[in-house]
Order: C-alpha cells, then sequence, then structure tokens
C-alpha cells in the first residue's frame, strides 16, 4: 500500500511544478498513471500536446480551445438554412441554394456528401467498446445547442439507419485487407439514442469524429477511428473533476486531433510504404520478430502467416480491439509515454507473438491465424513487462 501511496505522490509532485519536467513526467506514465482524480485524464493532455509544459497557460489555452470546439459545432453541427437562426429569409440560404442544386458551391451539396461518411460513423459508433456500458449511457453533460434543436442538429437524425449489415471494412489500398476483419470488439445490438434534452455519450463521439472529418477533409472518416477516440474520450468523461468532465467533449476532441496528426499515416493508403506508413511499420515489426527469435519468425514465414493478417490492426489501431479497455488504456498510457512514438508498440506487439511461442512453433496455419487474430486473455502486465525486456 504504501509503495502505492508514494507512487501518488510522485505523480502529484511532478504535475504540481509550475513548469512540468516533461521526461520526468513520461518516465512515471510510461509504468502505468494511477487510477486516482485527474491523473490520467490530465497526463494524456500533456503526453498528446494539448497542454503546455507550463502550468500557467493551461486555462487560457483550455478556454480558447473549448470556445473553439463550440464554434465548431455551432457553424458545422447542422443543416443548410440554419446557418443563422434569425436569418432564415436570408437570400443566400433561400431560393439560390435549393436542395435539389448541385452546384459544386452548393451546401446541400456538400451535406449530403456529408452524410455518407456520417451513415460510416453512425455504424460505428452505435457499437463501440462493448465491453462496458458506458457509451450507451447518457451524459451529464449533453450539448445544449444540439439536445435542444427539436432534432435538427442532432446528426444520427440525418442518416437514420435501417437495417445496417456489419459488413468487414476493406482499406482500399491493401488487397489483403479483405482477409481482415478491423474492428472486432462490436455490440451485436445497435445503441440507441435518446430524447430531446439528452444525450448517450456514443452521439457526443458521433459528433467529435464528424466534425473531424469536416475539419481534415483531406483524410476524412476512415473506419476504425472510431476505436482511437473511444478511450480517450472514456477518460476524460470518467475525469472525477466534475469541471473537467464538463468539457470532456471539446477536450477529446483535441487529444484525438492531436493523437491522429501521429497516426493518419496508418490510415492513409497513399502513404502505406512511407516512413510512418502501415507497411513500413509492419516491416519494423517482421524485422524485430527475425532479430529477437529467428525460429518463429521462420515458422510463420513458413506458413505464409504474414504480418498483414494480424500485425495490420494491431498498429492501425494501437492494440484497442486485442484487450479490454482497462487493458487498453493501460497500454496507452505507456505507448503516449514513449518519446519514440511507436516504437514501444512494436515492441508490445513483438511480445505478444513471442509469449506465444511454443503454441505457434506447434500450430498449422489456421490455428495460428486464430491465435494472433484472437489474442488470449493475459495480464496485460506480463505483456509490457516482456516489451520493457526487448529494449535491451
Amino acid at each position: 500500500m504504501s509503495m502505492f501511496k508514494a507512487r501518488v505522490k510522485e505523480f502529484e509532485d511532478a504535475l504540481e511544478s509550475n513548469e512540468i519536467d516533461i521526461y520526468k513526467l513520461r518516465n512515471l506514465c510510461f509504468h502505468g498513471i494511477p487510477d486516482v482524480g485527474s491523473f490520467r485524464a490530465t497526463c494524456w493532455k500533456i503526453l498528446l500536446g494539448y497542454l503546455g509544459p507550463k502550468r500557467c497557460t493551461w486555462t487560457e489555452t483550455l478556454s480558447k480551445k473549448r470556445a473553439l470546439y463550440r464554434q465548431f459545432v455551432e457553424e458545422l453541427v447542422l443543416p443548410p438554412g440554419l446557418n443563422d437562426g434569425d436569418n432564415q429569409g436570408d437570400a443566400n440560404t433561400g431560393l439560390s441554394d435549393h436542395p435539389l442544386s448541385e452546384g459544386p458551391e452548393s451546401a446541400w451539396n456538400t451535406f449530403f456528401q456529408d452524410n455518407e461518411f456520417l451513415l460510416q460513423i453512425d455504424k460505428d459508433v452505435r457499437r463501440l467498446c462493448p465491453d462496458i456500458s458506458f457509451f450507451q449511457q447518457a451524459t451529464e453533460y449533453p450539448c445544449d445547442i444540439v439536445v435542444h434543436s427539436k432534432g435538427e442538429r442532432r446528426l444520427h437524425q440525418r442518416v437514420v439507419p435501417t437495417v445496417l449489415s456489419s459488413a468487414n471494412v476493406e482499406r482500399k489500398g491493401l488487397g489483403i485487407t479483405k482477409q481482415i476483419n478491423l474492428i472486432t470488439k462490436r455490440s451485436n445490438e445497435n445503441y440507441m439514442a435518446m430524447e430531446e434534452g439528452l444525450e448517450a455519450h456514443w452521439e457526443v463521439v458521433q459528433r467529435i469524429l464528424f466534425l473531424y472529418a469536416k475539419l481534415n477533409p483531406g483524410q476524412g472518416y476512415v473506419q476504425g477511428m472510431n476505436e482511437i477516440v473511444g478511450p480517450i474520450y472514456y477518460i476524460m468523461a470518467s475525469d472525477p473533476d466534475l469541471e473537467y468532465r464538463k468539457y470532456a467533449e471539446a477536450d477529446c476532441f483535441f487529444c484525438f486531433t492531436a493523437l491522429m496528426s501521429e497516426i493518419r499515416d496508418f490510415f492513409i493508403k497513399t502513404l502505406d510504404d512511407s516512413e510512418g506508413g502501415i507497411k513500413f511499420m509492419m516491416a519494423k515489426l517482421a524485422n524485430m520478430l527475425k532479430e529477437k527469435d529467428a525460429e518463429i519468425y521462420d515458422k510463420l514465414k513458413e506458413q505464409e502467416l504474414y504480418p498483414q493478417y494480424y500485425s495490420f490492426r494491431w498498429i492501425t489501431l494501437l492494440l484497442s480491439q486485442e484487450f479490454p479497455l482497462p487493458d487498453v488504456v493501460r497500454i496507452w498510457d505507456s505507448i503516449f509515454s514513449d518519446e519514440n512514438r511507436f516504437e514501444f508498440l512494436i515492441r508490445i506487439c513483438c511480445s505478444m507473438i513471442l509469449i506465444q511461442r511454443d503454441l505457434i512453433l506447434h500450430n498449422d496455419f489456421a490455428s495460428n491465424v486464430k491465435l494472433l487474430q484472437n489474442y488470449p486473455p493475459i495480464d496485460i502486465n506480463i505483456v509490457l513487462s516482456h516489451a520493457v525486456s526487448l529494449r535491451g
């Protein structure tokens, strides 16, 4: 118990400094952030670069960013013609921009295009993190301008789903992905939307992803991003400090945006071979495996069990599909603390294979695919300790 108290004290001291010693904080967080107070939410904000090291800047940063996010919601989460409630008779939103107008400048044209990716987001967020009931529950802090808009700003109402099939996604670009189910952890049932005045957590996540896609048109929305935003939102929206929890949506948006700026290359098919691209990362894993255990490497090669079959999902989604949410959160403490970002992720992936060494050497191709695509339950600390040992 005293060890835990000592650890909590270390975090308190680190976070109370006027200027955070980032090196020291990274080192602390790498070994896991205690589930105490706002430690994790605050540390992630710092590790992802949303908050700077000088504490005196935090209040201003947060109020500016939260006001900016509010502006995004006001301007982007609404159908054409409602851009300015006081001006609904305005000539610009009236006849000149008719819903049937197909001009490239037409706000309605954009609206219908947005609905195409919104439909995919809607499917994905209604099944998020099924191992906990959190995302189906109502948030205590619904977005007022959305939940009191008579449905006009409710995104899911724009794409009311009929029977949606949860087909495996294919990421165009890697031909192999037809054989990979990118999302394995999904609820069997669609989460339900809340009535006027209320909002479920999955609806909030939907808005975050929609705004991200709107503001990053070069990338847009790619399935799997929902699995990256889910754990971040969960941490922000579970913050025991109510003043922070109230702004979970805005804070999550900027933390997610910061993280996506680092991993977006995993999601962009034209960058597959670039240094940050997914093929490059999978090759790094294969090389590490070859270096650490040539026998396993040769076995998988002989079975033609290529890294794409399993590590494509592991790396792209930062292992969010392989472990229960509390374990994912613990893994991300270490990944976000890693100064050589994603080097430690590759070590974790390599450890996951090495830990199953005996089984892999005895298994046939089909059993090994199953083993690596549905990783068996394990104490996450064993995996992390093994990954640390690979550093030597």
